[in-house]
């Protein structure tokens, strides 16, 4: 019987103090506060606006290499180095993204971090927290309605039925519901028309929301949603059917950044939640501004690998924000690390230094990525008990002759003390080295251009394959001018490719692009590749089947 405890016992165990004195010790006072018990509470917008002329303390994004079933715990990574750096005087905030009830319930877990890197209450934060997903999913379900509505009733603009490109959403993975028809039952149910489901974080409303700098800013973009096509060809918007400002209402309370805390009582910002192998993968940009404000060091992540997430953190989030990130850390494993470069899992206990040496390939190529957008980049590998001397020793001299920064870190089993040598290298990069952030690319090129400069320069592709359903959907965007808009990639987390079984860092390869939609109220194209699908399915044996609950309210088996 192993001793070492579950990520939810470690979070049950812990001393919590009231969310009040961990946010007073920070500068919020109780007055900005909107309580949701005494651990989890929302900061109001007075809160914001009386610090919107402080200065910005620095901003650090994590990321990781391309993942593995092996698992790389960046979330881990940004908690536990968020703890270090308060424990070495540096006055740090941690803002990350809202768990997905989906993957909660499925094979990915929670994104609450795990051993002694946890930011508490997990088991709220994991589950329905303040109600974000929740409002997100009914304003997303409100237009939907609206629009079958305003069929029914006459349909005064003219809207194509065979054109509605606005999807029902709901936060959890259900296969059953990625194509259907509604409408069925005869007049009295709308007139019938196939559908689908997304899964809630992949909805264009969570991507404004994250997106959006005020409460008017997200009815705005609400408004600029496409959700259909009329007869004619032209754009129907959620304006044009009138319940942009009934979905804001909806919206009053999700737009207002939660905040929490870790283990150790650092404070963490948790607010928005898109994926970013289908949506943009970063947490709110009120959020990330908040935190700037209220401390020395704001870190953040962007999800899955430095091709996706820190991607869109860089090209979408830091455009739109005007933000302008320091420092990048870049999470990896010595078992991913074999693992993308051929090991199966169930050998990586084995030291196996030729897969090591050749996955390194995937952890240099996403450190190239990151130095594109002229930023300083610190490796952080998570040390894992089968790791031998002989690996690490041979992860160090590669990262040191390929010229970047690398700290083994014990956050997990240590908490905040376990990240400190990684916590002071990132400080000594702060301090010592430049940020000349730029993106990547203009955002007035044409999608093709934009298209063909990530998946050279990020992927390492040799160029795109669109198919011609895209090449219709493209043409319509440049009609419209809707175009001159970044690009979301919508690809598989595992591979640069888009073949999740391609690992490690390949070339000669090309992507194909099967369909492209505007995001208008978000403000980028989502181009989709011809693997992804935007409402997963639960796997054989979901991990809902391991949880329960008893008679005292006591969770057990969420992780």
């Amino acid at each position: 019987m192993s001793n070492v405890k579950s990520d939810i016992e470690i979070a049950q165990e812990c001393k919590m103090q009231p969310i009040t004195e961990v946010a007073k010790n920070f500068g919020l006072s109780e007055d900005e506060l909107e309580l949701y018990g005494k651990y989890k509470a929302k900061v109001s917008f007075e809160a914001i606006k009386r610090l919107e002329n402080e200065k910005d303390g620095k901003l650090v994004l994590v990321t990781a290499i391309s993942p593995t079933p092996a698992g790389e715990g960046k979330s881990t990574t940004t908690i536990g180095l968020g703890q270090a750096l308060n424990k070495i005087g540096k006055k740090t905030f941690i803002a990350l993204r809202e768990p997905s009830l989906g993957p909660v319930f499925g094979v990915k877990g929670g994104a609450a971090g795990g051993g002694y890197a946890q930011v508490v209450p997990m088991e709220d934060i994991n589950l329905h927290f303040t109600g974000d997903m929740h409002a997100i999913t009914a304003a997303n379900n409100l237009l939907s309605a609206a629009i079958d509505n305003h069929i029914n009733h006459g349909n005064t603009l003219r809207i194509d039925s065979r054109q509605i490109v606005w999807k029902r959403v709901l936060d959890m993975n259900d296969r059953a519901l990625r194509n259907v028809v509604v409408g069925l039952g005869g007049k009295a149910c709308g007139f019938t028309r196939q559908d689908g489901f997304m899964i809630t974080v992949a909805s264009e409303v969570m991507a404004i929301l994250c997106l959006a700098s005020d409460l008017m800013d997200l009815k705005e973009r609400l408004g600029k949603i496409v959700v259909a096509y009329n007869l004619d060809g032209d754009p129907v918007t959620a304006k044009d059917i009138n319940v942009h400002g009934a979905m804001a209402m909806l919206l009053k309370e999700a737009i207002k950044p939660n905040i929490v805390q870790t283990l150790e009582n650092t404070p963490a910002l948790i607010h928005g939640g898109p994926f970013a192998n289908i949506a943009h993968g970063c947490n709110s940009l009120i959020a990330t501004k908040l935190g700037l404000k209220l401390g020395d060091i704001l870190v953040t992540e962007a999800g899955f690998g430095a091709d996706l997430g820190a991607e869109k953190f860089l090209d979408i989030k830091c455009r739109y924000g005007k933000l302008k990130p320091d420092a990048v850390v870049i999470v990896a494993t010595i078992r991913a690390l074999k693992m993308h470069g051929g090991v199966k899992k169930t050998d990586l206990g084995a030291e196996n230094l030729d897969a090591l040496d050749k996955g390194f390939a995937n952890l240099k190529k996403q450190v190239e990525n990151m130095r594109k957008f002229g930023l300083p980049v610190l490796v952080g590998i998570n040390r894992f008990i089968n790791d031998t001397q002989a690996e690490i020793d041979l992860l160090t001299k590669k990262c040191q002759e390929f010229g970047v920064e690398v700290s083994l870190n014990d956050c997990w089993a240590k908490g905040g003390e376990g990240g400190i040598e990684m916590a002071e290298k990132l400080v000594k990069i702060l301090e010592n080295e430049q940020s000349n952030y730029k993106p990547l690319y203009d955002e007035n090129l044409s999608v093709a251009d934009k298209l063909n400069t990530i998946v050279k320069e990020i992927y390492g592709a040799d160029g795109v394959i669109i198919e011609a359903e895209a090449k219709k959907q493209i043409k319509k965007l440049e009609e419209i001018g809707l175009d001159k808009l970044p690009i979301c990639m919508a690809k598989t987390q595992f591979s640069f490719t888009d073949d999740p079984s391609v690992m490690g860092a390949p070339t000669g390869f090309k992507i194909t692009i099967k369909d492209v939609r505007v995001s208008a109220g978000a403000g980028f194209i989502v181009c989709q590749t011809s693997n992804i699908m935007v409402m997963p399915g639960l796997p054989k044996v979901p991990a809902a089947e391991k949880m329960d609950i008893d008679e005292n309210g006591v969770i057990t088996g969420l992780f």
